[in-house]
């Protein structure tokens, strides 16, 4: 072999490993993350509401990101009027929240196949820009449930040892463990978080993240907290589940439904919820209980909300997303999701 060739060869050697080490550290910086810039004091990441039914919908600045199940639940965004729908990622994600330029969420796969069939990504909790792009993880974790607050993601995750709740800033950093069971941070309201405890009582309390302490607000049998202009929703455990509300400023609890609900959400001054038995049905109500109306028959899950719109799908054909305009008595399917969906292929 020549001397020319010999350099040729070296040559390609050292420029494939320099692109190989420049690819690695690229790599390694967007996973292990960089500096996220700081959100305003009173940044929430979604409405508990909407983290309790799976965080499929995140709205910001007349913006809304979601899970379409009409394309193996990627990431979608649109107006809040449903104009302008389009695929962002083809991440499949759940637990959407949105501050400032950033999306975050938790990633369970990746859709769309290659010559070498479907690619899959690990679960991991995952920071983008709001287009979708420049995706990072946060953490490589199975995530059940996260919450934004300011700069800092709370989060329920479940590992071999069972579920457990910790803090980490929006950049990966400065993760600090809270509690070694459930506790759901969905639920923010004035800078603190309210969830109703699971060991030993299902009371409220209330965390301050200035510190971590921990106050106890209600001593109430309740689940799945949603505090909303100053009221906590909740299920009541001491009534098979009724839908309840409390005033966090003091008073009596007031019932707003005898029926054993499966799921609620609220905001835009109404609360939806999923009845079961032999009515199983979604009904609407004002916020105070003081008028209703049954919108569909049957059974419902992931009840999501924006400004314009509530979201839900039929509980035995997930695939399909229903809406309905806040308030109003009519719903059908969102088609103009599943036409993106088509567009997108």
């Amino acid at each position: 072999m020549s001397n020319k060739k010999r350099r040729t060869i070296l040559l390609i050697i050292f420029l494939a490993l320099f692109l190989g080490i420049g690819l690695f550290l690229s790599i390694f910086f967007n996973v292990r993350n960089t500096k996220v810039p700081s959100n305003p004091a009173g940044t929430v990441g979604n409405t508990a509401g909407n983290i309790n039914n799976g965080g499929l919908f995140a709205e910001a600045d007349g913006r809304v990101y979601f899970s379409n199940s009409f394309d193996d639940d990627t990431l979608y965004s649109m107006n809040a009027d449903e104009t302008d729908i389009k695929r962002i990622s083809s991440a499949q994600v759940s637990n959407l929240l949105v501050a400032g330029k950033y999306l975050y969420y938790f990633q369970i796969g990746t859709s769309g196949t290659t010559g070498l069939g479907s690619v899959r990504a690990p679960r991991s909790f995952v920071r983008c820009r709001l287009d979708g792009t420049k995706a990072s993880s946060v953490i490589r974790e199975t995530v059940i449930k996260a919450q934004l607050v300011d700069n800092t993601i709370y989060m329920l995750a479940s590992g071999d040892n069972g579920s457990y709740f910790f803090r980490v800033n929006t950049d990966g950093s400065d993760r600090t463990a809270l509690a070694d069971h459930i506790i759901n941070p969905a639920a923010c309201y004035n800078g603190f978080i309210y969830y109703n405890e699971t060991v030993g009582n299902h009371y409220l309390y209330s965390l301050n993240p200035s510190g971590d302490t921990v106050a106890t607000v209600l001593e109430y049998n309740m689940w799945n907290p949603v505090v909303y202009n100053g009221y906590v929703y909740f299920m009541d455990l001491n009534s098979d589940y009724r839908l309840c509300r409390y005033n966090l400023g003091g008073g009596a609890v007031e019932v707003l439904s005898n029926d054993r609900i499966e799921s609620f959400n609220v905001g835009n001054g109404y609360v939806y919820y999923q009845t079961m038995g032999e009515s199983a049905g979604l009904y609407c109500m004002l916020c105070d209980g003081s008028w209703y109306l049954q919108l569909a028959s049957g059974e419902y899950c992931d009840i999501s909300m924006t400004s314009q719109y509530v979201y839900f799908k039929n509980f035995f054909d997930q695939k399909i997303t229903y809406h309905s305009r806040i308030g109003s008595g009519n719903y059908e399917t969102f088609t103009a999701a599943g036409k993106a969906a088509i567009d997108a292929q």
